[in-house]
């Protein structure tokens, strides 16, 4: 089952050939010597991995500690303790981080569901963790300490779909330029921007940690108390003093303090002395009693403006600190709404502590520590609530695509001309392309032909270089504003051709771009994208103009953008107050702004040639939004499209939309889902008579169809849907969803799920034999070797149904209650793996196919 390498790293790639013809099918390589220490060893590395593949052998390390699973008794690494049985799940890619963590841990008498050493993730690495902790039973949360993200695309998507049901803790090693500068060296290899990182993380629903103390902290927090709704926190306390500090603490990282409401002022007044504080904090006093700890909570958590409580207490001679620690047990599980306690001092608190910390209650000895654990906590919440929103904004992604086709050609000429750098006219023609509104901007190679295209367009006019060449054309006098006459104007084109001969090369002056003069009465704003080494496209949304580097304000998020996830990136930025109206100017239109940036995702995904792409300024004011300047560099054209960088997210499916005509002459739209389908697929499901996800056991025959209760989890798992792992196609008929079916990859292998339901009314006409055929036709497309499911033995239709398109059909299984149905897409002796990290389906385990024809 298992072999554990640890030989000298010269000798490792005749280890695993061994392994391989003995049959063997896992490895940890706990050797170094590889990657990490340069040319010689990536070849190493290389030649181990070129074995490994071809022997279907899976690999944890090299350069690793191993792997211990306290639940088994299993100590597969160098290790000399075992920890004790716990919950969290440990994911390392630094082996001495993980020893010193065990040694803390037996003083500390934290337990452990499973300890990973990853090292430098040649075929095993965080994702493929993942993704087995995510089904752990034992697991309840999972910290990592990160030195790289690996492959970006499959830690996202793993990471996407347990952070729904399993916390995800992380300290990413490399913050500073130094430190990553040596985790570089750790690893061997590239870590990416910091900024992006972050937001990386936070699209994934991955809350990151500052310190080593803090990862485990909040993974025990998360699994003893509910996430807040909000950063609202009331504060108890019976000294004033550690009250101030608190909110000092939770204001430094977001937290507010909560406003009581009159009626929680009125209560508390009825049981606490008249020299209460009357406000939040709620100053219990120094003589405050246990009751008057529990009655106040007791108020206080009844109300609407509490998002969660902070109870402190200090000795003090007429408070008996465990009797109030016993007084507040029953307030350990708050619907809701976290409880944290800081009971500060020595021995006089300790048992009281050590009583709410056995209640579930985490108990700190200072209040700042627990208001930066709440803090946490909201960060968590906020980053899975606003990842999964409801969309109320829609963009037409057909419309977007329609200027697609000419882009692609502008894309090409260029490449073909042996050019890189786009100039502003063409730049401006691409944005065009994709809706994003610009500048009129006309061509001219000549005084006289700039004075005439500035008559044509009426004055005042901008004149701008024209170059293939020179990226920054206000370096060169390449610019010039506020022209009122055709004079002017002429003079302009020889001053700054005389001005860019001058400063830069003859060559460099190609003429010049005429453009009407816009008043600059609104914000200037940049919306852009680059590379990140390990995380492909980002894109950039901030305050623009000529001082962008000065203001630095700005925000970043991977594509592709959601409105949604357009308007969080707004709201990160200082800016977005201004844009909302201050100091007498109108709001500027937010719906238009958030049009445009996801308008730009879908084009710099849509054109991986582009490196960099640059608006700055985009004008916006309360009357108009309009892109001033544009830049776009593309890639060396001898880069192959093999080459080009990819998405750490999949972009929208669209190649996969497409029309049917029905059998009573009605048309259908296929189409992948999109997260604005939420409302029309809450109204599917309400029709359907045996939603996704029932329990079998309430399905007992072909004629009853009982209904399910649909938790928005199962409408997120449904219409967010991360492409890369399943395709949701929804049947669009008159603009309702009439029927959906869905594909997804099994974990570490090739073979793909299925399911399939139709709407009644739609059953008779075909619909449901048009989706199943779609749905065969994108796995063959996908990479699938067979299409299976699992069918009630009572569904006969169903089993007709599938029989009738090719599939066959198995034993029960089950105790008989489901039939397994299979379609073989290619010959399974010959096929091999797709993905060595593989992929799990979005559902989780298997469930019974819902099939209406």
């Amino acid at each position: 089952d298992l072999v554990i390498v640890v030989p000298p790293a010269a000798t490792v790639p005749g280890v695993i050939q061994d392994c391989v013809d003995q049959g063997v099918k896992n490895a940890i390589i706990i050797s170094a010597g590889f990657k990490e220490v340069g040319p010689e060893g990536e070849k190493l590395e290389l030649e181990v991995q070129r074995i490994a593949t071809k022997g279907n052998l899976r690999i944890v390390g090299p350069n690793c500690l191993g792997i211990i699973c306290p639940t088994s008794g299993l100590n597969a690494s160098f290790a000399n303790l075992m920890p004790q049985k716990g919950s969290v799940a440990f994911i390392s890619q630094s082996g001495a981080m993980i020893t010193s963590v065990l040694d803390w841990s037996v003083s500390q008498k934290v337990g452990f569901s499973a300890v990973i050493s990853i090292g430098s993730m040649l075929d095993m690495d965080f994702s493929s963790m993942i993704f087995y902790l995510a089904k752990d039973s034992a697991t309840k949360s999972i910290v990592l300490y990160m030195e790289s993200i690996g492959n970006a695309r499959n830690f996202l998507s793993a990471a996407r779909e347990c952070s729904l049901t399993k916390p995800i803790i992380v300290i990413k090693g490399g913050r500073t330029d130094a430190a990553a500068k040596a985790a570089a060296s750790h690893t061997g290899s590239l870590t990416g921007s910091d900024a992006v990182l972050d937001a990386a993380f936070k699209r994934a629903g991955v809350l990151r940690v500052d310190s080593m103390s803090d990862l485990f902290e909040m993974a025990d927090v998360l699994s003893k108390q509910p996430l807040p709704n909000g950063n609202r926190l009331a504060i108890l306390t019976n000294a004033g003093g550690p009250g101030v500090l608190a909110t000092d603490a939770l204001a430094s990282h977001g937290g507010v303090v909560a406003e009581l409401s009159p009626k929680t002022v009125q209560d508390l007044s009825g049981v606490l002395p008249a020299a209460w504080s009357h406000g939040n904090p709620i100053d219990v006093l120094g003589d405050a009693t246990a009751k008057h700890y529990a009655d106040s909570l007791e108020i206080v958590a009844k109300d609407p403006n509490c998002d969660g409580f902070l109870v402190i207490l200090t000795p003090q001679a007429m408070t008996a600190p465990t009797d109030c620690a016993v007084a507040l047990t029953k307030y350990a599980k708050i619907q809701g709404k976290p409880v944290l306690a800081s009971w500060m001092g020595g021995p006089d608190v300790a048992p009281g502590a050590k009583v709410l910390n056995d209640a579930g209650i985490p108990t700190y000895a200072y209040p700042d520590m627990a208001c930066r654990t709440f803090n946490y906590m909201h960060q968590y919440q906020t980053n899975l609530d606003s990842n999964y929103d409801r969309i109320d904004l829609k963009v037409d992604l057909e419309a977007v695509q329609a200027g697609k086709l000419q882009a692609q050609k502008l894309i090409a000429s260029v490449r073909a001309s042996g050019r890189s750098l786009l100039t502003e006219a063409e730049s401006k023609l691409l944005l065009k392309a994709y809706g994003i509104p610009v500048t009129p901007c006309e061509l001219a190679n000549s005084p006289q032909e700039a004075s005439a295209a500035a008559e044509k367009m009426g004055f005042p006019v901008v004149i701008k270089l024209n170059s293939t060449t020179i990226t920054h054309k206000t370096d060169v006098g390449g610019v010039v504003l506020n022209l009122h006459t055709s004079y002017a104007v002429e003079k302009a084109y020889n001053d700054m051709k005389e001005s860019v001969s001058r400063l830069a090369s003859p060559e460099g002056f190609e003429g010049v771009t005429v453009q009407p003069m816009i008043s600059l009465k609104g914000y200037e704003i940049i919306l852009g994208s680059s590379l990140d080494p390990q995380l492909g496209p980002v894109l950039l949304f901030g305050t623009g103009g000529a001082l962008v580097e000065v203001f630095q304000d700005s925000a970043v998020a991977l594509p592709p953008l959601n409105p949604n996830l357009a308007r969080k990136m707004l709201q990160e930025t200082k800016l977005y107050k201004a844009l909302l109206g201050v100091r007498g100017m109108g709001s500027v239109d937010m719906d238009q702004l958030i049009q445009i940036m996801v308008r730009f995702s879908v084009l710099i995904l849509d054109l991986p040639e582009i490196a960099e792409c640059d608006i700055n300024p985009l004008i916006a004011s309360e009357d108009s939004i309009m892109s001033l300047d544009a830049r776009v560099l593309l890639h060396d054209p001898s880069v192959d499209a093999v080459d080009l960088p990819q998405p750490s997210i999949r972009p929208y499916p669209h190649q996969y939309v497409c029309s049917y005509d029905l059998d009573d002459g009605s048309k259908a739209k296929l189409r992948p889902i999109l997260p604005e389908d939420e409302g029309l697929m809450r109204h599917f499901y309400a029709r359907a008579s045996w939603p996704d996800g029932c329990d079998p056991a309430s399905m007992p025959n072909e004629e009853e169809h009982p209904t399910c209760t649909l938790d928005r989890q199962h409408l997120i798992r449904t219409c967010f849907v991360d492409f890369d792992r399943s395709i949701v196609l929804v049947a669009e008929v008159d603009k309702a969803i009439m029927g959906a079916g869905r594909i997804s990859r099994e974990e570490m292998s090739d073979d793909f799920t299925f399911s399939l339901q139709v709407l009644p009314e739609c059953r008779k006409k075909g619909l449901g034999s048009k989706i199943l055929k779609r749905l065969i036709e994108l796995s063959r497309m996908e990479g699938a070797a067979c299409i299976k499911a699992d069918v009630f033995c009572e569904n006969k239709r169903a089993l007709r149904f599938l029989e009738g398109h090719g599939f066959r059909l198995g034993v029960p299984t089950h105790s008989g209650r489901l039939v397994p149905a299979k379609y073989q897409l290619t010959d399974s002796s010959h096929h091999r793996s797709r993905s060595r990290t593989g992929s799990k389906a979005l559902a989780g385990d298997r469930k019974p196919t819902l099939m209406m024809s």
